[in-house]
């Protein structure tokens, strides 16, 4: 039911919204909070094991028309803040298991975060995404709308996973579990990084920008049909390649690729293992 009546209203634009359509969004932004629906979810048949929920999306979409722009300030002379009113900032509960360290993070409601989450400041979370239990967000990160990200992963310091909200068909960024995603990476384009990889500092992932394979022999590259997969618990770190023709090649230039230089391993665990003390 609640599936058809957001794509009804989604896909009939009425000219004015009732009583009645922002109890449905509320119903809708609830069982967001609670995980109870998310924009994209496992499903083994899939190429990427993984399926979208394009009506989700649909949903969160339905909320920005809806919404209207208002004073959202804590302290309007100081920091004035105006956002759609059908977004605000999530409301959370310490019984709810999360830690929010105090300095400037923002989580916008809309959002599935579960028991043991660790959010260090200041870092977002945007509508849609979902982030699951133990998973720490670290300083200056950024979980993009309805991005997906597993349990215990580690998201470091300056991370960016980006989202894809539109279009509504559209895979968004999937990290799945016990994934460490280094500092100052960047995961785009609807990226799905398998359980257990490990990426380095500074790589970037994305539709444009093929991954090579050092261990198998393999280049990994997203098709129109599908989007770039890294493989489960390939250590991919930031690498070059020549260019072999035209003035690249005589002047010497090398452009960047992702690199898998390795499969996680007994050595690879004990360098990036998460502290239990630390959640």
């Amino acid at each position: 039911m609640l599936r058809t009546d957001i794509e009804n209203l989604f896909d009939a634009k009425p000219s004015g919204y009732t009583e009645a359509d922002f109890r449905l969004f509320a119903a809708f932004k609830a069982a967001l909070n609670a995980g109870e629906i998310r924009s994209a979810k496992p499903d083994g048949q899939e190429p990427t094991g993984w399926r979208v929920n394009a009506w989700v999306k649909k949903g969160i979409l339905l909320g920005f028309r809806m919404g209207r722009i208002v004073d959202m300030s804590i302290d309007a002379s100081r920091q004035p803040v105006f956002d759609k009113s059908t977004y605000p900032v999530r409301r959370m509960a310490a019984d709810a298991g999360v830690r929010i360290v105090p300095g400037g993070s923002s989580i916008r409601d809309g959002c599935y975060i579960a028991r043991g989450v660790t959010c260090m400041p200041p870092m977002y979370i945007n509508v849609g995404a979902y982030v699951d239990e133990g998973t720490m967000v670290d300083s200056h990160a950024l979980v993009g709308s309805c991005a997906q990200i597993g349990r215990n992963c580690h998201l470091s310091a300056a991370a960016q996973i980006g989202g894809v909200l539109e279009p509504v068909g559209a895979l968004p960024v999937i990290i799945e579990d016990d994934v460490l995603v280094g500092g100052n990476t960047g995961v785009y384009e609807g990226t799905v990084v398998k359980a257990r990889a490990v990426l380095g500092t500074g790589v970037i992932l994305n539709r444009s920008t093929p991954v090579y394979d050092l261990v198998k022999g393999a280049v990994y590259a997203a098709t129109d049909e599908q989007p770039l997969v890294i493989p489960g618990g390939a250590v991919v770190v930031a690498g070059s390649r020549a260019v072999t023709k035209g003035p690249g090649k005589e002047w010497g230039v090398s452009l960047y690729t992702p690199v898998i230089v390795k499969y996680r391993d007994g050595k690879t665990d004990a360098k990036i293992q998460l502290e239990d003390l630390l959640r």
